[in-house]
């Protein structure tokens, strides 16, 4: 079996490349062409000596995800979805701005903390991505936006969003980040890639030291009680440890604040209440909000807050001196929105079917 050379950072190519008893600066020449040239064959590599690239053909492969599919919405956002075997797709979305273009990237197929507002989470989880499937994403946008590596970048910020919790893949997610902020590989800046995490505190503190990139936490609610009932894992971290987490992480971060990321569910956890309770909350965590109109999706037992709830509840923040952003609404007609990434998951948990016969239960 060849080995997939996208599975390594700098430091595990070079000694893979020492194994092969070539020298390090073969492994710097290596990644360059993967990740800034997207180049998938080893004969595209033409500063490579001949002999090096056949050994490579021989032992070696840049294994990225087969394209399954690829959709551009109206407004430029463009998603891609992935094959990563068993039937199963993970899905990425790139949204460009006029100062900038992020990358969503999922970290999981599927998910396994049944935050009940998500349509992933809401599918089951199936399995952990590798690091080559995470950076994989990052190789197939950056091949499919023109990229090589002469050209000036056209994804300048990744955001570890899409499927799955990051957190809880944490050694393959913490070598792709590897790989995005090295010099050889995208050359991201730490401000500029960001995990969002619902709030796993143990790998909070490790990412700390290991990887500190910025932070955004999917906090949602304003108490323990709505919490627990949107996001299951409160239970077994609640909002005082996760506060006290932020407070930590925020000593090693790159940006002097936490995003807190809260989606808006009519009369549930959008009332002028529970706007001013979050602002008890948070008081002595400097951070900004991100507040996220619920995107609708079959049977979700939800309805998206009003846009003026949404106003109200915005200017109770603002007006106490906090840094508020409504996000817009970005490739909803693709399924692209936050919340929409499902892809072709196939729920082994049969999870869904439990919940479809609850509902019929209860009505």
């Amino acid at each position: 079996m060849k080995t997939n050379l996208l599975n390594y950072d700098l430091a595990g190519l070079t000694a893979h490349f020492a194994q092969m008893g070539e020298k390090p600066f073969r492994a710097r020449q290596v990644m360059r062409w993967m990740h800034q040239g997207a180049a998938g064959d080893f004969d595209e590599m033409t500063d490579l000596a001949k002999s090096l690239r056949a050994k490579l053909n021989e032992s070696a492969q840049v294994g990225v995800p087969a394209l399954m599919a690829a959709q551009e919405s109206r407004d430029g956002t463009r998603k891609w979805l992935l094959d990563v075997g068993t039937g199963n797709g993970v899905e990425t979305v790139f949204i460009p701005e006029t100062d900038r273009g992020t990358l969503c990237i999922s970290s999981q197929v599927g998910c396994a903390l049944e935050c009940t507002f998500c349509s992933t989470g809401r599918q089951g989880f199936n399995r952990n991505l590798s690091t080559a499937e995470i950076i994989g994403q990052l190789w197939w946008a950056n091949k499919a936006l023109g990229a090589t590596p002469k050209d000036e970048r056209v994804i300048s910020n990744v955001v570890m969003m899409g499927m799955g919790e990051p957190l809880a893949n944490y050694d393959n997610v913490v070598t792709a980040l590897s790989i995005m902020l090295d010099d050889h590989g995208y050359a991201l800046s730490r401000r500029r890639v960001t995990v969002s995490t619902s709030g796993m505190v143990p790998q909070m503190d490790r990412l700390k030291e290991d990887m500190p990139v910025a932070l955004a936490v999917s906090l949602h609610a304003p108490n323990d009680a709505i919490r627990n009932e949107i996001v299951p894992l409160n239970k077994k971290y609640p909002l005082k440890e996760l506060m006290a987490a932020c407070q930590r992480y925020l000593v090693k971060a790159p940006r002097d604040f936490v995003t807190f990321e809260y989606v808006m569910l009519d009369g549930v956890n959008d009332k002028p209440e529970h706007a001013r309770e979050l602002l008890e909350l948070v008081k002595d965590v400097p951070c900004k909000f991100n507040l996220i109109p619920f995107n609708p999706f079959p049977n979700s037992g939800y309805n998206r807050s009003s846009d003026e709830n949404i106003r109200v509840f915005r200017d109770i923040l603002y007006q106490a001196g906090l840094v508020v952003t409504v996000r817009k609404t970005r490739g909803d007609d693709i399924d692209a929105a936050c919340g929409q990434l499902a892809g072709q998951v196939q729920d082994k948990t049969r999870r869904q079917q439990k919940w479809l016969q609850l509902q019929v239960v209860k009505g």
